[in-house]
């Protein structure tokens, strides 16, 4: 019941983050060192994205650990800590406060990384196998921690200026800190363990998670370690590309367990996984033209085939293959062959997830033409389809979160 609140947050945060941005549409093409921007980044990217992949990991960890969660009050808190924090970052950001709330609202999220890479890292520690999935994951939590103490060391700067290095370059290096640290492993060792199983396909390939973990670390170390003490130039491109082969190293073997799946006829939730991917390629596609056309517009497609793209549609999928589950073993799992009891797919509404990817890639291909366009009339018609993507999806996490269980004939439980 603990990773509950994570979904349903998440969820909320999204519609936040929708809404927001139909009220800034006029500025999404702008330069991205602007409060509104920076504010909906946030909300994106820890409201959304980490809020809900923290109540999945939680879930997941002891699957992939085949033990129980390190802890549950640390799960907790860690919760209470980055609802606190992202909300105070964004309003800090929205109004362009810098001071004390920004400060505290970053020290909440740096303690929620904390506890989470502390959970993390000791459930996968009690464990006497190793495996690549439970590297990721370590190694992502690590990186989620490191990206939140340059995020609050970025924050105190704004107010006292300590750091000597320019400060744009610097946020430079949080966010792909980010990116390419916490997101990108997290999500690349959760899904060679859910791909396959979902799609009942396997790879012997397994070496190639291997290169995926040591090329994405080394060039996330190697561009850090070069950009804090050198000035960011063309040649971090080279960094990003050994970053992109650890990543389309993990795509292969995604693509080969894919050709060796049992299970033909692919899930519409799995789609969702497809177009992420797609999504991902084709912003390191546009990195290199987001750094050398001085149009800020390809610096914002950048970061919305990321955002938007990327994280987006891997969690409105996947979030339908976890927390159903995760609601049904909480109702159900004592009553099986007991009772007649439902599928975890019956606790939602599969319909609206039909409605939810048809909304969703209308939406973000008229959010892209949009912004290629310059065209804020696009813009915003793209985004009211955002609003009723995200009005979507809360009422489908609502409807599968409140499921109440019923007993109908004595034996029977739906």
């Amino acid at each position: 019941m603990a990773v509950l609140p994570f979904y349903g947050t998440g969820a909320v945060f999204f519609a936040v983050l929708a809404v927001l941005l139909f009220r800034v549409a006029g500025e999404l093409t702008g330069h991205h060192f602007n409060p509104h921007l920076l504010a909906l980044v946030h909300t994106a990217a820890l409201g959304w994205g980490t809020m809900v992949i923290f109540g999945a990991a939680y879930q997941l960890l002891p699957v992939i650990c085949e033990r129980d969660l390190y802890s549950v009050p640390f799960a907790v808190a860690s919760y209470v800590m980055l609802t606190l924090g992202t909300l105070l970052l964004a309003w800090s950001f929205w109004v362009f406060e810098v001071g004390a709330l920004m400060i505290i609202g970053g020290s909440l999220v740096v303690s929620a990384a904390l506890l989470y890479t502390i959970n993390t890292s000791a459930t996968a520690a009690l464990h006497q196998h190793s495996s690549v999935q439970r590297a990721f994951m370590v190694s992502s939590a690590l990186w989620l921690l490191i990206t939140t103490i340059i995020g609050l060391l970025l924050a105190i700067n704004l107010r006292v200026t300590f750091i000597p290095r320019n400060h744009l370059d610097m946020l430079k290096l949080h966010a792909h800190a980010g990116l390419a640290g916490w997101f990108l492993q997290l999500i690349s060792g959760v899904s060679t363990k859910l791909v396959p199983m979902f799609l009942l396909g396997k790879s012997k390939r397994e070496w190639l998670l291997y290169v995926a973990l040591i090329l994405q670390n080394a060039g996330l170390i190697l561009f850090l370690s070069d950009g804090y003490f050198n000035p960011v130039t063309s040649k971090m491109l080279t960094y990003a590309g050994i970053v992109a082969l650890g990543t389309f190293a993990w795509l292969i073997y995604l693509a080969d367990a894919y050709r060796n799946r049992l299970r033909r006829k692919v899930e519409l939730l799995m789609k969702h996984a497809a177009v992420s991917f797609a999504c991902l390629v084709v912003g390191f596609v546009l990195l290199p033209v987001a750094y050398f056309v001085a149009d800020t517009r390809w610096t914002s497609l950048y970061g919305t085939f990321l955002f938007l793209g990327w994280i987006t549609a891997i969690i409105l999928g996947k979030t339908f293959k976890t927390l159903p589950f995760i609601v049904w073993s909480n109702h159900y799992r004592h009553l099986t062959g007991k009772v007649n009891v439902p599928l975890p797919k019956q606790l939602y509404s599969e319909r609206l997830t039909v409605y939810q990817f048809y909304v969703y890639l209308a939406a973000f291909v008229l959010l892209v033409a949009g912004m290629v366009t310059n065209c804020t009339a696009l813009i915003r018609v793209a985004l009211i389809a955002w609003i009723i993507l995200a009005a979507l999806y809360v009422v489908n996490v609502a409807k599968t979160i409140f499921h109440k269980p019923m007993m109908t004939d004595g034996n029977k439980t739906q």
